[in-house]
């Protein structure tokens, strides 16, 4: 894992960000920078000023963007491709958690819902849906998330790692070991639920 993606680790982002990373593995055209059209902080274009570039190719540029935590851009991208490819459920997932690392969890909500609807069998969403919800305090619509992702794919170490996280929100510190130890079983190398699971056990030692 990199620096960068540890960085991202938090507790409602991380899956999140594996995700936005599975999706940028696929292929992309390349087209260079300066030949993006300037744009100013609004990220509410009018459609006059689109760029003549397809929506694959914005979408490289806000990857482009978004490693370099320039999220107003990436925005300004995604909201671009979205209007040239509508009903993208890759484009409104990207567009939806960026909103979300930007603070917007309103916003983004309704950017996974969106992407959700085009796509209900995706595991990424509900995962991505629940860590809005957890961190708006909203722990049982998190847990049903996290439920209907496990039951499109019960053996998604990164699932029960975030249902860990979820469980120790609310107290629940042994249901929490159990995930933890489950992330653990399918992904003997998943550093980041050793950790958790080793605090949970030490916070129990300590209160005997």
């Amino acid at each position: 894992m990199t620096v960068f993606q540890l960085l991202m680790l938090g507790a409602s982002t991380y899956f999140a960000f594996k995700i936005y990373e599975h999706i940028q593995t696929l292929q992309e055209p390349e087209i260079k920078n300066d030949n993006i059209i300037n744009r100013d902080d609004n990220i509410e274009k009018d459609v006059n000023t689109f760029s003549p570039f397809s929506a694959s190719e914005l979408v490289e540029e806000a990857d482009d963007a978004f490693e370099k935590e320039d999220y107003k851009k990436a925005l300004a991208f995604l909201m671009e491709a979205d209007e040239k490819d509508k009903n993208n459920s890759e484009i409104i997932f990207k567009t939806a958690y960026i909103l979300q690392k930007s603070g917007d969890n309103d916003k983004a909500l309704d950017y996974y819902k969106k992407a959700l609807e085009l796509d209900k069998e995706n595991e990424y969403i509900h995962n991505s849906i629940a860590s809005v919800y957890r961190s708006n305090g909203e722990f049982t619509s998190a847990k049903m998330s996290i439920h209907n992702s496990l039951e499109i794919n019960p053996n998604n170490p990164v699932t029960y790692y975030n249902y860990g996280n979820l469980l120790v929100d609310i107290k629940q510190y042994e249901e929490a070991k159990d995930m933890y130890k489950k992330a653990i079983e399918l992904d003997s190398e998943f550093s980041e639920a050793k950790e958790e699971l080793e605090r949970l056990e030490n916070r129990s030692g300590d209160e005997d």
